[in-house]
């Protein structure tokens, strides 16, 4: 059966990961969160004291990029491929609100969006392939067979990843979530370097007020229309 590329944009917290995780498994196809990819080197950052309120060493950064090795390793238990930092799990540690608060400004810096599209591109080079992130239809992969590009308002998305970080054991308020995801809208549109644009042929959902299973249908269709032709 043909093999496609179906990439998928949003803003943060707009369930890009989850509903992408559904389709490929659905597909029986690879999945790739490029989001964690950032975060994991966001991490990294924090870990050695690279970015932290007030300060972000970038050079420092830029030039021990080479010492970062990201890999995805699938975990049966939970269903999907885990996030691994130089051999390391990372993937719980990736999803703190602290980490969320300075993934943006790393994922800004030229040379680190270089190294992992470079790798992205990789991955998906023998298609079968669900990508998400920020610019996988619009500079990964702008010849993708599929684009999606994922939308809700930012009150909506900050409910949800308020939840999700209450349910992780987080103590935090929403107005901190809110704030964060405005701000992370901000400057993910803004940067000069792969801005969070649609691609001029993505289809655009907008979620706010539709069920995961709604969405997987939705896209479920898409992708076996776009296989099918």
């Amino acid at each position: 059966m043909k093999k496609i590329v179906i990439a998928i944009d949003g803003f943060s917290s707009t369930g890009k990961s989850t509903i992408a995780k559904q389709l490929a498994k659905k597909l029986n196809y690879i999945y790739v969160d490029t989001g964690a990819m950032y975060r994991a080197v966001t991490y990294f950052a924090l870990e050695n004291k690279l970015i932290g309120d007030g300060f972000f060493k970038e050079t420092e950064l830029i030039n021990r990029l080479g010492e970062i090795t990201i890999t995805f390793k699938f975990n049966e238990a939970v269903g999907f491929a885990e996030v691994y930092l130089n051999g390391k799990n990372i993937e719980s540690d990736i999803r703190t609100l602290k980490v969320s608060k300075y993934v943006s400004p790393v994922a800004t810096l030229s040379a680190v969006r270089r190294k992992l599209v470079e790798q992205q591109q990789l991955m998906g080079k023998d298609k079968g392939i669900v990508m998400d992130g920020r610019d996988i239809a619009t500079v990964v992969f702008p010849d993708a067979e599929l684009k999606i590009f994922m939308a809700a308002s930012a009150e909506t998305r900050a409910k949800r990843r308020y939840k999700e970080l209450l349910d992780r054991g987080h103590n935090l308020s929403y107005d901190d979530v809110l704030e964060n995801v405005t701000t992370r809208d901000h400057i993910d549109s803004t940067r000069e370097d792969s801005p969070l644009v649609k691609a001029d042929n993505a289809i655009e959902i907008n979620n706010s007020d539709m069920t995961i299973d709604e969405q997987l249908q939705r896209l479920i269709v898409l992708a076996e229309e776009m296989i099918s032709k």
